[in-house]
């Protein structure tokens, strides 16, 4: 499926609005749907053609992507009448790109090839950053052909692009990413906090450890943000309690024990209690420089 494509991209928040505008930069007629019209005005601005419903979206796009918040927001822009399967026209790929349920996933994938529709599962990680410098991981479920099918859209938006299985595979994948960030950015807060309270310059202690075993992503690129006391969202604190929420249901079902993904939620948990759901994800920083202790 090479060439200029009609894509629709429905979910234009702080990720969403960088992934579709790579798109349109490579050349693709791009539809663009938000909730809040708003969020997609610099899209529009640039050339994107606003559409006042999913389903006139859906029927204008060889291509239709969403990313957006709850697992309950991608069942209603699929499955609700006028929605995406029901006005998307056979032969269309449809790919969600939002960190939902594996088993949602699933029933797209069975409902969307009853209608002749090509579906994937391809959730993100990266953060606002790699979304803005088209570095993401992007983890896919679905069908082989259709995978390869895609791979020219999805090598605008990241690099390490990889189909892990059939439908659900990607948000299992997602799954055991965020199982991995969650208790590693307890261990990146702990990390600066323990630093600060030793009397030692926090960003040379950071300059010395990223390069060592200590290196990851939440130590390189949201520990200097913890630093500077910028809590700015890359990825909201409420997306990611509804993500270890996801993966807590999906750990129960299959029998596994993940404590520390329950403490990481707990700690969460309690910064929502203080009003920081709408910051990034390393405000969880805050919880030391507030109360100096777990």
């Amino acid at each position: 499926m090479a060439g200029r494509k009609s894509i629709g991209f429905i979910g234009t928040g702080v990720m969403g609005k960088s992934m579709a505008g790579h798109l349109m930069q490579a050349g693709h007629e791009l539809f663009v749907y938000n909730r809040t019209k708003e969020k997609a005005k610099v899209l529009v601005e640039k050339g994107a053609v606003w559409c006042d419903t999913v389903g006139e979206l859906a029927e204008r796009s060889d291509v239709v992507i969403t990313i957006v918040g709850y697992p309950t927001d991608v069942e209603e822009v699929y499955f609700k009448e006028g929605g995406i399967l029901d006005r998307a026209r056979s032969g269309t790929y449809v790919i969600d790109m939002t960190t939902s349920s594996p088993m949602l996933a699933q029933k797209i994938g069975n409902e969307a090839k009853k209608k002749g529709i090509f579906a994937l599962d391809a959730p993100v990680s990266g953060g606002d950053i790699g979304a803005k410098t088209a570095k993401l991981a992007i983890m896919v479920g679905g069908e082989e052909d259709a995978f390869e099918d895609m791979q020219p859209i999805f090598s605008l938006m990241g690099t390490n692009i990889r189909r892990l299985g059939s439908h659900g595979a990607g948000q299992y994948t997602k799954m055991a990413n965020q199982i991995a960030i969650a208790s590693n950015m307890m261990g990146v807060a702990e990390a600066m906090a323990y630093a600060k309270k030793a009397g030692l310059d926090q960003k040379a202690v950071l300059e010395t450890i990223e390069t060592g075993a200590a290196g990851s992503f939440s130590l390189s690129k949201l520990a200097p943000r913890m630093i500077d006391g910028d809590f700015e969202p890359g990825f909201y604190i409420k997306h990611f309690i509804k993500d270890m929420n996801i993966a807590l249901t999906s750990a129960e079902e299959m029998g596994l024990k993940t404590p520390g993904l329950e403490l990481a939620k707990k700690l969460y948990e309690e910064l929502v209690e203080r009003g920081e759901e709408n910051s990034g994800t390393q405000a969880l920083y805050k919880y030391y420089e507030v109360t100096g202790t777990l």
